[in-house]
């Protein structure tokens, strides 16, 4: 079996996860999405309901698990019998931090490989923490998250 792990913290899962999710879809007989587990970072959604919105807007992509984890990425991917880690790529900068990062997985797990893929046009530009300002400064983000995550961050943001 060809199992990925898609590692982030999807606060908010958007739709250019999702978009990488499908496609990972496509290559791997089954790809976990996991959510770091970082106690010093401050989240708008809790972990749970962050598995919750990821579990919801996957449903019905066969083969997605979503999972938690916590430590090392090249340690939880090899525990899970991973053949690769998938990330997503949106710039050049991106890629710099991301190479970097790959790197270091490599020396700690070389068996398993890293794949980029590079974000479609239309999600390019979109991050978790921009849609979450401009969300949060009036801007509209619909066709950016999921409507169940936009319904989440108006009920969250209400509050």
């Amino acid at each position: 079996m060809r199992r990925a792990i898609y590692p982030g913290s999807f606060d908010p899962v958007t739709n250019g996860h999702l978009d990488i999710i499908e496609r990972s879809c496509r290559l791997f007989d089954e790809v976990v999405v996991a959510l770091l587990v970082n106690p010093h970072k401050t989240s708008l959604f809790s972990l749970d309901e962050r598995i919750e919105l990821l579990r919801e807007v996957t449903q019905t992509m066969p083969g997605v698990r979503v999972e938690t984890f916590s430590g090392l990425l090249a340690h939880y991917a090899r525990a899970q019998t991973a053949t690769a880690v998938v990330r997503g790529i949106r710039a050049v900068a991106d890629y710099e931090y991301e190479l970097n990062m790959a790197n270091m997985n490599r020396r700690l797990a070389p068996e398993i490989e890293t794949v980029f893929l590079m974000s479609s046009g239309a999600y390019s530009y979109v991050s978790s923490r921009l849609v979450k300002e401009v969300y949060q400064l009036g801007g509209d983000i619909n066709g950016l998250v999921p409507s169940i995550v936009e319904a989440q961050m108006k009920e969250k943001l209400r509050k």
